[in-house]
């Protein structure tokens, strides 16, 4: 009897299995959201052929034995070392961790930017970034919380995605003039097809849940002329945080910020008309090259009033974001002086017209 082969496809977006949807007659992936046609699958797959090099392999194994896992059992952080350095507090929540062994190889990253912004630069830049703001809690910028900022590698995921455009719209040309009495309007029609393959490189996606994802964000962009292959010399003095947020998490965002830059092509190579109606637009994207990289951050955490509030330092550009806290007393006293005052001038003012 002849043996059938059978033919497992998987998303070349996220890497989930594909299965067939009769409804549609395409393969569609229930992770992503991304949808393909036969033709597409074969394409794809005729273009990945990508296999781990021997050294590629030993680099895995060197990550694994030199590579120290801690576990904070208070609010379950994950925090890499190299077996030179012992870490003895989270990162984010500040209590004790335990040794937790090692890493397995899937969690060495391909690249690395090292850090540029020193400690000292780190603090100068967070005193600045407190100086004039009234009404945070005295303690968030004691020496005790600067100490607590750490220089830590997040773990960021990166993708180079190739995307369908598909776009058609009316565009129109307006001209008015005068002449004699008469105010004339001419009005041209043109029909706007666009229909493109757009490479969407350098897309980042944080892989730590418990980081902000909108903070990280705040802090780009990295100049990826720095990117280097991995080494676990990077880590020394440092702290890493291991990934948690696997590629069908993150792909979503992906997908977003992807469609937005081709959505920005696209609308640009339109320019030239009074006015654009839109009659259909669509961004598919067809496959995603990932890459798992760390990047460079100087972090801080402060919780007031059962709140946890997150400041970020790019550690490579000192680019600044955060969300300082409120200290509610301080505002309130400020309004009841702002408010006795105002009552004040209004009784000198009031004596002065008697």
């Amino acid at each position: 009897m002849e043996q059938v082969e059978i033919i497992e496809y998987k998303c070349p977006n996220c890497n989930a299995d594909l299965k067939f949807m009769p409804d549609t007659q395409k393969f569609g992936c229930e992770y992503c959201g991304s949808e393909f046609t036969l033709e597409d699958m074969q394409t794809i797959n005729a273009e990945n052929t990508d296999v781990p090099t021997p050294e590629q392999v030993h680099e895995q194994q060197e990550f694994e034995e030199h590579t120290n896992l801690y576990h904070c059992q208070s609010c379950g952080a994950d925090i890499m070392t190299d077996d030179e350095q012992t870490a003895l507090f989270c990162y984010y929540c500040h209590n004790p961790i335990i040794l937790a062994g090692k890493l397995k190889g899937k969690y060495k990253p391909e690249k690395v930017i090292g850090f540029r912004y020193t400690r000292e630069n780190a603090v100068n830049t967070f005193k600045d970034w407190v100086k004039g703001k009234w009404f945070i809690p005295e303690d968030f910028k004691s020496q005790e919380q600067i100490e607590k900022m750490t220089g830590l590698y997040v773990p960021f995921w990166i993708a180079d995605c190739n995307v369908k455009a598909d776009f058609s719209a009316i565009g129109q040309q307006k001209r008015s003039w005068t002449s004699g009495e008469y105010r004339y309007t001419e009005v041209k029609e043109f029909s706007v097809i666009r229909q493109a393959d757009i490479t969407a490189e350098g897309i980042l996606a944080d892989g730590a849940s418990k980081i902000e994802d909108v903070l990280m964000e705040s802090i780009e962009p990295f100049d990826y002329k720095d990117l280097k292959d991995f080494s676990m010399s990077y880590l020394s003095g440092f702290f890493a945080d291991k990934f948690d947020v696997d590629k069908p998490q993150v792909f979503p965002r992906i997908r977003e910020r992807a469609s937005e830059a081709s959505r920005k092509i696209v609308r640009d190579s339109a320019k030239g008309y009074t006015s654009l109606s839109v009659n259909s637009e669509n961004y598919n994207i067809m496959n995603t090259k990932w890459q798992y990289i760390m990047l460079p951050v100087w972090f801080m955490t402060y919780k007031y009033n059962d709140k946890m509030y997150e400041f970020a330092i790019n550690g490579q550009t000192g680019k600044t974001a955060g969300t300082p806290p409120l200290d509610k007393a301080k505002l309130k006293l400020f309004s009841m002086a702002v408010g006795l005052g105002v009552a004040l001038i209004g009784l000198l003012l009031g004596g002065a017209l008697l």
